[in-house]
């Protein structure tokens, strides 16, 4: 899978967990093959979205090999490995990599800052302990030890980390990166407010959580993109603003659980100490949905 070819849309998966701490599975299979049936280009399980950071090893091992299962091969399955050691990370790459895994979502955690030496050192690591591509994940808004770009262009001549996927929502910054890696890597954008952007300018396609609940309007967003109706791209990409302005305000996953729950999906609320969405949030997110006919 080396030579695999990411694109499109990659809505980053929430994890159904019922009250005893059991991954929901016929929830989470429910929500995979009706995201495929949207037609959705792949599916990433263990995102921000997915709510890894509070999740047990034996969870998180149980989603990603549902959502595989489910996926039966039909689109790619990139799977989130975080962790504050490099250790760590190389031991869940490798067994996602043994579970039928199509790629990693790299994230890199952190206590203490890393310098840049240590940040390369850790997605180094990783890509050399598998031989699925590697996604690169930076998200300055919340991450201690973020990719610099001298970092991100050292890492792009590494073979099989070909993938970068970046939240920050700074297309200059976004230019910048792809102008220093050229064609060795390809660009997603995050969620729903700038998509359009970053495929004017070379991105292939979004990994987002907003695409759990509108992946119909996503998939017709990118396809809008990748015929160069690019005004009739940003009027759906204006409808779709709505949706990220509930986000903004409220916990993304809670947003996200809240809207699947309002389309029928027993997700679940958000793992404690998470709060989940307030009435008002709750109605916002269904004001949304519907006016884009989501509901």
């Amino acid at each position: 899978m080396a030579d695999a070819d990411f694109h499109g849309v990659f809505p980053y998966l929430v994890s159904p967990v019922d009250s005893s701490g059991e991954i929901r599975a016929d929830v989470l299979e429910r929500l995979c093959e009706d995201l495929i049936q949207a037609g959705v280009h792949g599916l990433t399980p263990l995102g921000s979205t997915g709510e890894f950071a509070y999740l047990s090893w034996t969870q998180r091992r149980r989603i990603v090999d549902i959502v595989i299962q489910t996926a039966a091969g039909r689109v790619p399955v990139v799977a989130g490995v975080a962790s504050t050691t490099t250790a760590d990370a190389v031991a869940q790459a490798r067994e996602f990599e043994k579970l039928g895994c199509s790629g990693i979502l790299a994230i890199l955690e952190s206590y203490f800052p890393v310098s840049d030496e240590g940040v390369y050192a850790y997605f180094k690591a990783l890509a050399e302990a598998v031989s699925i591509p590697l996604v690169l994940y930076t998200n300055p808004n919340f991450q201690r030890s973020d990719l610099s770009l001298p970092v991100i262009e050292r890492l792009s001549h590494i073979p099989n980390i070909g993938y970068l996927k970046d939240a920050s929502a700074n297309t200059g910054r976004l230019l910048s990166i792809i102008n220093r890696v050229g064609d060795r890597m390809k660009v997603f954008a995050a969620s729903a407010h700038i998509p359009v952007c970053v495929m004017l300018i070379g991105g292939v396609g979004w990994m987002a959580g907003p695409a759990c609940i509108v992946p119909r309007q996503s998939v017709e967003l990118y396809n809008l993109c990748q015929a160069g109706s690019w005004t009739a791209a940003m009027d759906l990409q204006r409808r779709l603003w709505a949706l990220n302005q509930a986000f903004a305000k409220y916990n993304l996953a809670a947003c996200i659980k809240g809207g699947l729950e309002l389309q029928g999906y027993a997700v679940g609320a958000p793992l404690p100490p998470q709060a989940p969405l307030s009435p008002q949030g709750i109605m916002e997110v269904r004001q949304s949905l519907e006016a884009l006919g989501a509901l």
